[in-house]
């Protein structure tokens, strides 16, 4: 019971001044000159996703913890059918991945769009938006869904000292191919290590997963 009460200085990393203000200063424009400049990959999606399901929405909001479990709304492109949640307890016993998170590798859910995007993680750019209202940052531990977060213990809600992340220390880790206690000891190990340089590393990681995927589904 002691060890996850030292895991994260939560005291250091709340006085952690100059570093928290950079941060947000880069998260602010760095998303905006994303979006400028991914504008066309985004129009690309969002016709590819209205011709694949005409019916459905373009864009998926969904209920997330971040910081100081404060719930928010994430963006991000719809890759599943429009009914996917009110399936979600029907497949609770195909979890493939252990612990408090849900990951099916063949989710009958994922439209034809939808697993192509979700390969190359193009589903998640609209989180650009999260990131210029404050609610995310570029990089940080992935913001869970409010029934992940009842399931979490003492030890798991050290993740949610900090705002969550576009990208993470788990997602360039092998993202779906590493279960959630390990991921929550990447994000940890995040908390604890994070610094401009190291956000800078796991972004320009990050990138490159966008030409070599590393296990996302």
């Amino acid at each position: 019971m002691e060890y996850w009460k030292k895991a994260v200085d939560v005291v250091y990393q709340q006085h952690r001044y100059a570093y928290r203000i950079f941060k947000r200063s880069f998260d602010f424009f760095a998303s905006l000159v994303g979006l400028i400049i991914l504008s066309p990959v985004l129009l690309i999606v969002a016709i590819a996703i209205k011709v694949d399901d005409p019916g459905g929405p373009i864009f998926y909001e969904q209920i997330r913890i971040g910081r100081r479990r404060k719930p928010f709304e994430m963006f991000k492109f719809r890759s599943m059918c429009v009914d996917a949640d009110a399936q979600r307890s029907k497949l609770a016993q195909k979890n493939e991945v252990s612990g408090a998170m849900f990951k099916m590798k063949d989710d009958p859910r994922v439209t034809r769009v939808g697993r192509f995007i979700r390969k190359y993680s193009l589903d998640e750019l609209p989180q650009l938006l999260n990131v210029v209202f404050g609610q995310m940052s570029l990089v940080g531990p992935r913001p869970p869904l409010p029934d992940e977060v009842k399931k979490y213990t003492n030890f798991d809600f050290q993740r949610l000292d900090v705002k969550p992340g576009c990208t993470g220390l788990w997602q360039v880790s092998g993202r779906s191919n590493v279960g959630f206690n390990q991921m929550v000891r990447l994000d940890i190990e995040y908390i604890n290590r994070r610094n401009f340089w190291f956000d800078l590393k796991i972004l320009l990681r990050t990138v490159t997963l966008f030409f070599k995927p590393n296990g996302a589904y």
